[in-house]
């Protein structure tokens, strides 16, 4: 299948690189331009304890973690990371990623396929979503899941399965989540401390 710029559409050469989104230097500026726009608009969404930390990397479509100029990045390399103003005007990739570290108690609560196809949260779900209380929370790139975002003393992350059959991850540290800017419902743009929900979704 020919890959195509997603500026204009023109097929990409042949022996373009994975991570490659333009055909030109034109296209690559006017891609830049674009995620300029993206990432202003992304920080009046995103609460300021994330966009403020220099923790941000690209991504795959394949969720493969890459620097903002393109190179394997890691979650637990400080190095490869960027500010979220450079990571968010790279092109590279398909989008944005926040890496959870030691260094704060920033969380992440990942609720898989837990919105309807109407837009409705599943049964299992909802509950979770409102223990979180005013915090920010968004929709995972997938469409069908969720992301909750706060504060807790997480140092190792965990898969809980539920008596129903379905599973919720909890994150605090050495992995990056996806970060998509798409707001769930109407969520705060800050960060709510979820030790207690943590608590009993961990008991």
């Amino acid at each position: 299948m020919t890959r195509t710029c997603e500026h204009c559409a023109a097929p990409l050469a042949i022996m373009a690189r994975s991570h490659t989104r333009s055909c030109s230097p034109r296209c690559r500026k006017a891609l830049s331009r674009a995620a300029k726009r993206a990432a202003e608009t992304q920080n009046e969404v995103l609460p300021a304890e994330l966009t403020t930390t220099a923790r941000w990397i690209r991504h795959s479509a394949t969720k493969v973690p890459l620097t903002a100029a393109g190179m394997a990045a890691s979650s637990t390399d400080p190095r490869t990371w960027s500010t979220h103003s450079d990571a968010a005007a790279s092109t590279v990739g398909a989008g944005l990623g926040f890496v959870l570290s030691d260094v704060d108690d920033v969380v992440c609560i990942d609720l898989d396929h837990c919105i309807r196809p109407d837009g409705s949260l599943e049964s299992w779900a909802a509950p979770i979503v409102a223990d979180a209380g005013t915090t920010y929370v968004e929709v995972s790139p997938s469409g069908s899941g969720l992301h909750i975002w706060g504060r807790a003393d997480v140092r190792q992350g965990r898969r809980i399965r539920r008596p129903d059959g379905t599973a919720v991850e909890v994150y605090g540290t050495g992995r990056y989540i996806t970060v998509t800017s798409r707001r769930h419902g109407a969520c705060s743009s800050t960060l709510a401390d979820l030790s207690a929900l943590i608590t009993r979704l961990t008991a």
